[in-house]
């Protein structure tokens, strides 16, 4: 059995610290760092005239930050499963932009978005929480009507591979990158608890997915390994 939405919510209320550091962003991720500026950059770069961020899974709001150094000003609104990371997130985040800030604590599966609402949303390591095919392509939809005409939406995430043999070669790979991050202990515990809290999908479906729903251009910034940031423009 999966973990449940509380209990996954209980491991971030203990893990802000962790989370509060931009330059490094999440250790066990490979590329953090690489992948948060590629994110904000090429956001900033195909939605220059934005005024309203969505941050998905906002954690104490480093991606949201990293955006801001490229368009100042912007007004944000920051979901997260967990209110200790949310309230990280809206003192750091309130005191880099001028605009306003509006934090939603809970699920993006059960928070109602509006129509027309935003002109960028992020989504960093959030969506492999998802379980069923429905649940992502429903998610999908609901961030591609929430989306202005011309918003764009970036995501970077773990990812699954669909052959077998190519992703017990990856996860193999990774396994290697978190022993050399720490030790076989580090290793183990990154795993157990992928396994025990995470359903990633590859990343052609994703791709499929994002056009599904809508989106007329969808692009990858970039792969390594078992992780992945792409995104796509209404």
């Amino acid at each position: 059995m999966k973990s449940t939405v509380n209990e996954i919510r209980l491991r971030f209320d203990a893990d802000v610290e962790r989370f509060s550091n931009i330059e490094t962003g999440q250790s066990a991720t490979v590329d953090a760092p690489l992948a948060m500026s590629l994110v904000a950059e090429t956001a900033a770069a195909v939605t220059p005239r934005a005024t309203h961020l969505l941050d998905v899974g906002c954690g104490a709001g480093n991606y949201s930050l990293k955006l801001l150094q490229h368009l100042p000003g912007l007004s944000v609104s920051l979901i997260d499963l967990s209110q200790n990371m949310l309230d990280r997130a809206t003192v750091r985040v309130g005191a880099a932009t001028s605009g306003t800030i509006t934090p939603m604590q809970g699920d993006v599966r059960d928070i109602s978005l509006a129509p027309n609402s935003f002109d960028i949303i992020l989504a960093a390591a959030v969506l492999h929480h998802l379980r069923s095919d429905d649940e992502w392509r429903m998610v999908f939809r609901k961030f591609y009507e929430s989306l202005r005409p011309g918003g764009s939406i970036w995501i970077f995430d773990l990812i699954e591979h669909s052959h077998p043999a190519v992703q017990q070669f990856q996860w193999r790979k990774y396994g290697e990158y978190l022993m050399q991050l720490k030790d076989e202990a580090y290793r183990d515990h990154v795993l157990a608890y992928i396994e025990r809290e995470d359903t990633p999908k590859p990343l052609v479906f994703q791709l499929d997915l994002l056009r599904e729903v809508g989106f007329r251009n969808v692009d990858v910034l970039h792969k390594h390994n078992c992780f992945a940031a792409f995104g796509a423009v209404k």
